[in-house]
């Protein structure tokens, strides 16, 4: 009772294997939502503030940057406070759960981080960080 190993009708295969496609495309869209986020940051340099007890990173969607001149940029481009407001209103109310990060320049004052904060907190995003680098 052999099993016949070769067959005589060869039939042609017309079904498509779409999981290997699948998992390209995954792998493509990680390393695009990775790269994307180094490239708004590279593009300009902070220099943060540090701190030992510094967290893990936080997955975020509205990144706000101000540099040593104090100038605002949102994610990655140059913007107002005004600007600003209405993009952080338009994405919370896109999304309830929407996380904005701060990143400052450690030269940058005090009180205009705070002004950041209030404009992030007064449109709609009830969850923010601020961004600093872990001590060595």
């Amino acid at each position: 009772m052999a099993a016949n190993v070769f067959k005589d009708d060869e039939e042609v295969i017309a079904e498509i294997n779409i999981v290997p496609f699948v998992d390209i495309v995954l792998v493509l869209l990680i390393t695009f939502m990775l790269t994307s986020s180094v490239i708004a940051k590279a593009s300009f340099t902070v220099e943060l503030p540090t701190a030992a007890s510094a967290g893990s990173a936080v997955n975020s969607t509205v990144n706000v940057v101000i540099d040593a001149d104090g100038k605002l940029f949102l994610d990655g481009a140059e913007t107002t406070d005004e600007k600003l407001g209405a993009f952080v209103a338009r994405a919370s109310w896109k999304d309830k759960d929407v996380q904005a990060v701060i990143s400052a320049d450690k030269k940058v004052d005090y009180g205009h981080v705070v002004r950041v904060i209030d404009v992030v907190k007064a449109n709609g995003i009830k969850s923010f960080a601020l961004n600093i680098q872990r001590e060595l």
